[in-house]
C-alpha cells in the first residue's frame, strides 16, 4: 500500500516500531503530490527539502531512542495564512506574496515539536474570505473527491490535500465555518475547537482586532476520528505569544445527552441532511444516548452578530486592502456581505459585544442540560464551485445555508464535522457542537459517527 494514503495513527506506529521510515513516508507523500497536486492545485507552496531533513532528524531522533513526538514522521500541510518561518504568509493575496515569516507561528511551531513533517502549504480564497477556493495569486483549487463542486472554504486547499492523501493531516483555520465546510465538501472530518484551545498568532501581521480575536481558531481535518484526535493533541500546546491560550480542563464526565436540530432557526434543511441527522442520532442512541429535540438558543441573532465583528475589521485597513489586491472574487463577497452587516458605529459594536455575553451565557445553560447538539453543517448539500459569485442572488442563498456554521464561532464554541456517507453526486454528513473546553465530547462522537475514509484515488 502506498504509505502516502495511510492514516497519521497508523503512520506514528509503522514509524515508531521501524517498519517504515520517516524519509520513506516523506518521499511517498512528496511523489504523490507531484502526481496528483497539478490537478488540484491543493498544494501552493512547496518545501521538499526542507520536509526530508525534517524527516531524517525523526528518524535519527528514533534510532538514539529520543521521544519523537506524537506525529513522528507524519507528513501534514498548513494553510498559507499562518506564518512559517521563510516563507510567504500570502493569505491568497498579491499584495502578500513577499510578506516573508521570520517566525513559525504557535500552530506551526507545535506540529514540528510535535514530530510532524510540513510537506507544503494550502490554498485559501483571498482574504480567506469566502466558502470557495480561488485567488489570483494561487489561482484554483478543485474538489478531488467531487468534480464540479467547491472544496469549500476557506481551508478548501487543506481539505482537498486530505482528501487527495497529500498529508493525512491538514492545519486549516475557522472563523465562519473554514473547517468545517471543506471537510463537509471533500467528504472528510473537521474539528473547529474553541476559543483558547490552540494558540495563535502571525507576527507578520501583528494582533488581530477583537472579532479575529474571539472568533478565529486553528484545528485540525482528517480521513479519520483518530487522526483529528492527534491532530488537536499537537496543535493545542502552550504558547505564551497567545493571550487568550488556556489549557483544556481534564476531560470530566459527562451525561450521554444530546440535543437533534434538524431546522435551526427555521432553517430549510435539504431532505437528505435531516435524513444524515436523524441516522447520527439514532447511531448515538445505539450507544446509550438520550435524544431529544429542545428549544435552542439563538442562532440567527448570533450570525448576525457575528458579521458584524468579523466585517469590522475590514472597515479599518481592510477595505482597503482589498481595493488594492482588486481580486474580482473578493471585491463581491465583500459587497454583498456588507448589505447584511453595513459598517458598525461604536455603539453598535459595543452592543454587539454585549449581546455576546448574553448569547455566551444562554448557550453555556443549554450545554449544561444538553452536553451536545447536532445540526447541518449546510442547509444544502456542497454548493457547484463558485456558484456565491454567480449573483447576489445565489450569494445569499449560500449565506442562509451557512448559518450553522457561522454562528456558533460567536460564542467561541467548538464544532465538528463530520462526513457520514455520499450520495452519487454529493458528500454529506452533520455538525457536533459543545461547550467551550469540551473538545473532548466531540472526538468521542467522532469515535462513533467519523468511518475512516479512503483518500482519493
Amino acid at each position: 500500500m502506498d504509505p502516502a494514503t495511510l492514516t497519521a495513527s497508523v503512520l506514528v506506529d509503522l514509524i515508531r516500531r521501524g517498519q517504515l521510515s520517516a524519509v520513506e513516508a516523506t518521499r511517498a507523500t512528496l511523489a504523490r503530490i507531484d502526481r496528483i497536486n497539478p490537478g488540484l492545485n491543493a498544494i501552493v507552496q512547496r518545501m521538499d527539502d526542507e520536509a526530508l531533513r525534517d524527516a531524517a532528524a525523526v528518524d535519527a531522533k528514533i534510532a538514539r531512542g529520543d521521544d519523537p513526538g506524537p506525529l513522528a514522521g507524519v507528513p501534514v500541510t498548513v494553510k498559507v495564512n499562518i506564518d512559517q518561518q521563510g516563507f510567504a504568509t500570502t493569505n491568497g493575496l498579491r499584495i502578500q506574496q513577499g510578506l516573508i515569516a521570520t517566525e513559525d507561528s504557535p500552530p506551526v511551531a507545535n506540529l514540528r515539536r510535535a514530530g510532524a513533517i510540513i510537506v507544503g502549504r494550502t490554498n485559501t480564497p483571498a482574504f480567506s474570505l469566502r466558502w470557495f477556493t480561488r485567488n489570483s495569486l494561487h489561482g484554483a483549487t478543485r474538489n478531488p473527491a467531487f468534480v464540479g463542486l467547491t472544496p469549500g472554504g476557506s481551508s478548501g486547499g487543506a481539505a482537498a490535500a486530505v482528501a487527495a492523501g497529500l498529508g493525512p493531516i491538514g492545519h486549516g483555520t475557522d472563523i465562519a465555518g473554514s473547517i468545517r465546510y471543506p471537510a463537509y465538501a471533500c467528504g472528510i472530518h473537521g474539528l473547529r475547537p474553541g476559543l483558547g484551545r490552540v494558540p495563535a498568532f502571525n507576527a507578520t501581521a501583528g494582533d488581530r482586532l477583537i472579532g479575529g480575536q474571539l472568533m478565529a481558531v486553528s484545528g485540525p481535518l482528517a480521513r479519520s476520528a483518530a487522526d483529528l484526535r492527534l491532530g488537536l493533541q499537537a496543535l493545542s500546546q502552550p504558547d505564551p505569544r497567545d493571550p487568550w491560550w488556556t489549557p483544556a480542563p481534564p476531560p470530566a464526565p459527562y451525561r450521554k445527552r444530546a440535543a437533534l436540530a434538524l431546522t435551526p432557526d427555521g432553517l430549510d434543511t435539504d431532505p437528505v441532511l435531516r435524513d444524515a441527522l436523524s441516522a447520527a442520532a439514532r447511531t448515538l442512541e445505539t450507544n446509550g444516548w438520550e435524544i431529544g429535540e429542545p428549544t435552542l438558543p439563538p442562532f440567527r441573532e448570533a450570525m448576525e452578530l457575528q458579521l458584524t465583528l468579523w466585517l469590522s475589521e475590514f472597515g479599518l485597513g481592510g477595505a482597503d486592502a482589498i481595493t488594492r489586491e482588486a481580486d474580482p472574487d473578493a471585491s463581491f463577497v465583500h459587497r454583498e456581505l456588507l448589505k447584511l452587516a453595513p459598517p458598525p458605529t461604536l455603539e453598535s459594536f459595543m452592543k454587539a459585544l454585549q449581546s455576546r455575553a448574553r448569547l455566551a451565557r444562554l448557550w453555556r445553560g443549554f450545554f449544561a442540560d444538553w452536553p451536545v447538539l447536532l445540526t447541518p453543517v449546510s442547509a444544502r448539500l456542497p454548493f457547484p464551485d463558485h456558484y456565491d459569485t454567480t449573483s447576489p442572488e445565489a450569494f445569499a442563498q449560500v449565506i442562509e445555508a451557512q448559518m450553522p456554521q457561522i454562528a456558533p464561532p460567536f460564542m467561541g464554541l467548538p464544532g465538528l464535522a463530520v462526513t457520514t456517507g455520499r450520495t452519487a453526486t454529493h458528500p454529506f454528513g452533520i455538525q457536533a457542537l459543545a461547550d467551550r473546553g469540551c473538545e473532548h465530547i466531540l472526538l468521542d462522537l467522532a469515535d462513533l459517527l467519523a468511518p475512516d475514509i479512503p483518500a482519493v484515488s
